[in-house]
């Protein structure tokens, strides 16, 4: 036979737009590859076959070359009477059919199908046979009605016509303009012309819905490109539920499914889809997952995209008008699954000849392997005579060991008796803390002493109601002074109103005298004459009396004004002196601070700092005075409120050991000072939780730290961190408030206080002058600009001294001035009133003269001039009582000025004394908190003092463990050696041993360990590359011969189908009186069909149609007839079919019908699904069919099925 060279074959047919890559190979090779026939890379159908990669003597790179196994006609030759014996059999199956039920399939045949809003069908259900099943529509009864009528002579009515011309215009799908011709329709009989159903009756629908709820792909169902255009219109969700049967042996997880498979998919506008794969109940979901769909239908070889196994309306119109034969060889192809075998064989040989490229390279480095390890061997038994020193290296080793083992053993001597140590250390520590709890109890007698005496300093209640009573009896003066005023301002409107009606009187009287003047002028005119001298002396003495009084008030006020000035000005004298002194004193502090930084903190903190620093301590060296790392960010601001409230602490020194606190307090003592003394624990704590808001001010926000350890000393003593700034106190208040209590200072000398619980309580912030040079902290000035400071204080305060002297000077020779002329007026004043006195007496003799004298009228006026005077002499008088009562009471009033004053300067008095008694309070309260401070210190020491004993315990028991396993380690490597050297020692030892043996290790290249390794690690390579080259190299030859043997079978398989198809093709013609035959061409990848009509035959003609010559009937029923012989080849439990008969006539189709219903008889094993819109009423219909007639889709309801 001659050898022909593989060579590519390649097709104009495009892969399915839906598929993915599918190149790869199944497991089970039963799920249909969507590839075409002629696209696959390397397909080699119906050619030899070359791999490469073998070698000359069966394992070189020689070409192997497959040849092909015989030719079409020697394999007919040789096969055809097995072939046709194997039909014939089949013959007889059918025409002595068994019982019903036997070699019916036990699984993957479908029992059932339910689909909801799917396509055109709301709802649609039924039941499928086992073996035969035909869907149909309901058929067209009018034309079937007018057949009979014409078989029976009954002539049709004209509508009766036109209804038949429709319906056979319909059925032909001609539409023509003439009339119709009754005659020919009478010529048409029962077989020619039959019922069918109408379009869109929802058939196809059931094989689209099979595909979909199998996992097939959509547009492989020709009706739509996604799951979204499947959903009936208007709504949102479609269903489909299919049922399989699942008996026998080989049943898929009987125990799991039982006798059926239910499986249902759904899916939604949204484009979400599912699959729920449940037990023949449909009560256990057994699996969602699409990995289990897909082995269902590997196991029971259900190939739903297999376009052989379910030919929808397309694929079966398109199958049956197919005229070129290399779609037809595709079908074949692919329906068998040739195609999908021979991709696979194709990947085979491409890794068989990897693999022989790949050995060829292993057996080239096999060679040099060998001569690796001979080279290697040599070298090592060469290196043979340093094992002796080696072994003298081994004893060094050995007595190392022990050597370790004696190091660790006086290791734990000495932690043991660290332990002990550290436990005699204990008892020590106890009885300093036993002191200092005595301490505590003698400190807290001080605090209750302390506490005693302010209890019996009493308190200044009395003193406070002494002052509320003269508070309230200024109050009470002042009002009575006022009133007086009022009752002044009275009796000036009487004295006023009074006097009118005198002059009104007087005007009176002299028209009565003038009418008089006739008779007693002379003597009148005396009279009057002495009753004007008198009024008018009376007048000039009240006159110059009011004058009087009122420069009395005026001198009185005005020095009053001079004395409250002049008080004024001395107190300010002393004040102003008292700066000038104090500024004179910070001038000298400030100056020695130029000398002397630790001037501001004590007396000499310089050499207190000096003998520190020589001084030894149990603790840290004592940090202080604190003040010297602290500076104020607004000392002009906050600088003297700060420096008040702080001074104690700015002053303090601090240290870490309560043993360091005598003799800090001896060095502080030698040099006359009494700074504080505070014991801290060295503890980097955080205190932002302590702290407020950002934007609230705090004393330690005021402050600018060099220290962390200062912030924290100053944190625990003050608690700066939540003591709050504010400039005003309500500010201070509304502060405090937010944050839910707390404490803090205003820049208005305000002391504020809210508690949590609610409630405010504020006092005057008392910012004390400070002692000294203690005024110089926290007021951000060098000593210079202090001096400048302090001596610029002090020429502004000698100014103001100055003047305030001028005028206090003024004052006393004004207020001298004025006393004279007080006193001269009060002398002249006590004249007036005795001349006063005496002229009122002459005056009222001379008008009671008068009176006597005059007429009744000019008496009655007179009288009433008499009473008014009176009235107002009256009115003065008690006006002169009201003046001299108020200046009564402004004496008193200065009275009680006075002793206000002396009741206030008690209460200041009190309020020394007690806030002394305080401090030395707060004072022994600090020494109970350091001494507490001391009790927390010794017992935290005594713990850790227990804790450190615990601890080299434990490490002397760790070392004990270590020791043990030392020892044990040792006894392990070799026996106890006696040994007093130290590992050191034998290390050089050793050491220079081995630099003997490397001497001899350079000489050759490696130790002796080394080269051991090396000739091991070379006869690995070389034994583990040739015995994988021998193991790769028969794997190869077994693979290339299997292979060979695959392939010769697969050229013979497809010869066998390709036989069995073309005499099976022949047998089905016969039925209808054709012959004809299948012709294939392998290379060309060509499937041909030559059909010999009845015509043919009785015209006696030799020549065979091409398919494309025949008429649409007889295409459609060779075309069946190749489908039926095509399908004898395929394992697939299941075959559907879509709309075969359309381009059918009757004749054809019952023929047709009848060959298929033999076909499927003749194999029991498989299911058949055949649509038709055609009616199956001349079709013999035995017990393994059934039929399913469909009514027509009504909106609003769903579709039954009904067997026929």
């Amino acid at each position: 036979m001659p050898k022909r060279q593989a060579s590519a074959v390649h097709s104009d047919a495009s892969d399915d737009s839906d598929s993915g890559s599918e190149g790869r190979a199944s497991p089970k090779r039963t799920r249909t590859q969507q590839h075409e026939a002629g696209t696959a890379t390397g397909a080699t159908q119906g050619r030899g076959r070359r791999v490469d990669g073998g070698e000359s003597d069966g394992e070189g790179d020689a070409d192997i070359v497959i040849p092909v196994a015989e030719d079409d006609a020697a394999f007919e030759a040789a096969n055809l009477d097995n072939v046709r014996a194997s039909i014939e059999s089949g013959k007889k199956n059918v025409k002595f059919p068994p019982s019903f039920m036997a070699g019916i399939a036990e699984y993957g045949i479908l029992q059932a199908i339910e689909v909801e809003q799917f396509m055109c069908h709301q709802r649609l259900n039924f039941k499928f046979g086992e073996q035969i099943n035909f869907i149909i529509g309901r058929p067209n009864l009018v034309l079937g009605l007018f057949l009979k009528r014409f078989r029976g002579q009954e002539p049709p009515s004209k509508p009766e016509l036109s209804l038949l011309e429709n319906q056979l215009q319909s059925r032909t799908g001609r539409h023509g303009t003439g009339r119709f011709d009754p005659p020919m329709a009478c010529a048409l009989s029962s077989e020619s012309v039959l019922p069918r159903s109408h379009n869109g009756s929802g058939k196809s629908a059931v094989l689209s819905a099979l595909t979909i709820a199998l996992g097939g792909k959509t547009n492989s169902t020709g009706r739509g490109s996604g799951l979204k255009s499947f959903i009936r219109e208007g709504q949102h969700e479609a269903k489909i539920t299919l049922k399989i049967k699942n008996e026998g042996p080989e049943a898929f997880k009987p125990d799991q499914y039982g006798d059926s498979i239910i499986i249902q998919r759904r899916f939604n506008k949204d484009g979400g889809s599912s699959w729920k794969i449940m037990d023949g109940e449909g009560k256990n979901t057994v699996s969602t997952k699409r990995e289990e769909l897909s082995a269902i239908c590997d196991h029971m070889n259900v190939q739903v995209d297999n376009p052989m196994n379910v030919l929808t309306q397309d694929s079966a119109r398109q199958f049956l008008s197919a005229s070129h034969p290399h779609d037809k060889y595709k079908f074949f192809l692919m329906g068998t699954q040739l195609f999908q075998l021979s991709t696979e064989y194709d990947i085979c040989l491409e890794n068989i000849r990897k693999t022989a490229k790949v050995l060829v390279n292993k057996k080239e480095a096999i060679p040099d392997l060998r001569r690796a390890f001979n080279e290697a061997l040599r070298r090592f038994k060469e290196a043979e005579k340093a094992r002796e020193q080696k072994k003298k290296v081994d004893d060094l080793k050995k007595e190392k060991a022990w050597a370790h083992v004696n190091e660790k053993k006086e290791e734990l001597e000495a932690k043991l008796a660290d332990v002990q140590q550290k436990k005699l250390r204990i008892p020590k520590i106890q009885e300093k803390l036993d002191e200092a709890k005595e301490a505590l109890q003698e400190q807290e007698a001080a605090v209750k002493a302390c506490e005693g005496e302010i209890d019996n300093l009493g308190s200044m209640d009395h003193l406070q109601g002494k002052k509320s009573t003269l508070v309230k009896e200024l109050r009470d003066n002042q009002r009575q002074i006022q009133s007086y005023n009022n009752d002044i301002r009275t009796m000036d409107t009487s004295i006023s109103a009074l006097e009118f009606a005198a002059k009104d009187i007087d005007r009176k009287i002299e028209a009565e005298q003038a009418r008089m003047e006739a008779n007693t002028k002379a003597k009148r005119d005396l009279v009057d004459r002495q009753l004007n001298d008198a009024k008018a002396e009376i007048d000039t003495l009240e006159a110059r009396r009011t004058a009087i009084n009122a420069s009395l008030r005026d001198l009185m006020a005005a020095n009053e004004e001079t004395k409250a000035a002049g008080s004024r000005a001395e107190a300010e004298i002393n004040t102003l002196r008292q700066r000038i002194s104090e500024a004179d004193n910070m001038v000298a502090k400030a100056k020695a601070s130029m000398r002397d930084i630790f001037v501001p903190f004590g007396n000499n903190i310089k050499g207190v700092i000096d003998e520190i620093e020589r001084s030894a301590w149990q603790g840290d060296k004592p940090l202080g005075p604190l003040g010297r790392y602290v500076k104020a960010r607004e000392p002009e601001k906050w600088g003297e409120i700060l420096r008040s409230q702080l001074a104690g602490t700015l002053t303090a020194f601090a240290i870490t050991d309560p043993r360091d606190r005598d003799q800090l307090k001896r060095i502080l003592q030698k040099y006359q000072n009494n700074n504080l003394i505070i014991i801290y624990e060295k503890d980097m704590f955080d205190y932002s939780a302590g702290e407020p808001p950002a934007s609230t001010h705090t004393v330690l926000r005021a402050l600018e730290f060099s220290d962390p350890w200062v912030v924290r000393i100053m944190i625990n003593q003050a608690r700066i961190e939540s003591l709050v700034l504010s400039n005003q106190r309500k500010q201070l208040e509304e502060e405090l408030t937010q944050l839910r209590g707390g404490v803090g200072f205003s820049l208005d000398k305000f002391s504020v206080r809210v508690y949590p619980e609610g409630g405010v309580q504020s006092s005057g912030l008392f910012t004390r002058n400070l002692r000294g040079a203690q005024n110089l902290l926290l007021t951000g000035r060098d000593p210079a600009a202090e001096i400048a400071h302090h001596e610029q204080e002090k020429a502004r305060c000698s100014h103001d001294l100055e003047q305030l002297q001028q005028a206090l000077n003024a004052h006393r020779v004004e207020f001298g001035e004025r006393k004279k002329e007080v006193d001269k007026l009060t002398a002249e004043g006590r004249s007036v009133d005795d001349r006063l006195r005496k002229a009122k007496l002459r005056l009222r003799d001379i008008q009671e003269e008068a009176n006597e004298e005059l007429p009744a009228d000019t008496a009655g006026y007179l009288a009433a001039k008499a009473e008014a005077e009176d009235e107002i002499a009256s009115f003065k008088t008690q006006k002169e009582e009201v003046v001299g009562k108020k200046a009564k009471l402004m004496e008193e009033r200065k009275g009680m000025e006075e002793q206000l004053k002396e009741v206030q300067g008690q209460i200041d008095e009190f309020s020394g004394q007690r806030t002394a008694l305080e401090n030395k309070m707060n004072e022994t309260v600090t020494g109970r908190v350091q001494i507490q401070a001391n009790i927390n210190f010794y017992t935290k020491k005594v713990e850790q003092e227990e804790a450190n004993v615990a601890k080299a315990q434990e490490f002397a028991d760790v070392c004990q463990e270590e020791f043990a396993a030392w020892s044990e380690s040792a006894l392990e490597y070799c026996a106890k050696v006696e040994t007093r050297r130290k590992p050191e020692n034998i290390e050089r030892e050793i050491e220079a041993v081995n630099k003997a043996l490397k001497a001899r290790e350079q000489k050759q290249g490696a130790t002796v360990e080394e080269l051991t390794a090396q000739v091991n690690k070379a006869r690995e390579a070389m034994e583990k590359v040739d015995k994988e080259w021998r193991q790769m190299s028969d794997l190869n030859k077994a693979l290339r011969k299997s292979l060979l043997t695959r392939l010769h079978r697969w050229q013979e398989f497809r010869r066998h189908i390709a036989l069995r198809c073309r005499l099976i093709f022949a047998y089905h013609l016969s039925h209808r009186g054709y012959y004809g035959k299948v012709l294939f061409n392998h290379e060309a990848q060509t499937l041909t069909l030559r059909v010999q009509t009845d015509d043919q035959l009785q015209a006696k003609g030799t020549a065979e149609k091409d398919p494309r010559s025949l008429s649409g009937g007889e295409k459609s029923f060779s075309t069946i007839c190749l489908l039926l012989s095509l399908w004898d080849s395929i394992g697939c439990p299941l075959r559907c079919l879509d709309e075969f008969d359309v381009f059918m006539d009757a004749v054809n189709r019952r023929i047709s019908m009848k060959m298929m219903i033999d076909t499927a008889t003749a194999n029991p094993d498989k299911q058949y699904i055949l649509i038709t819109p055609q009616d199956m009423t001349n079709v013999t219909i035995g017990k393994n069919v059934k039929v399913s007639r469909m009514d027509d889709p009504q909106r609003g309801a769903g579709l039954n099925m009904t067997a026929a």
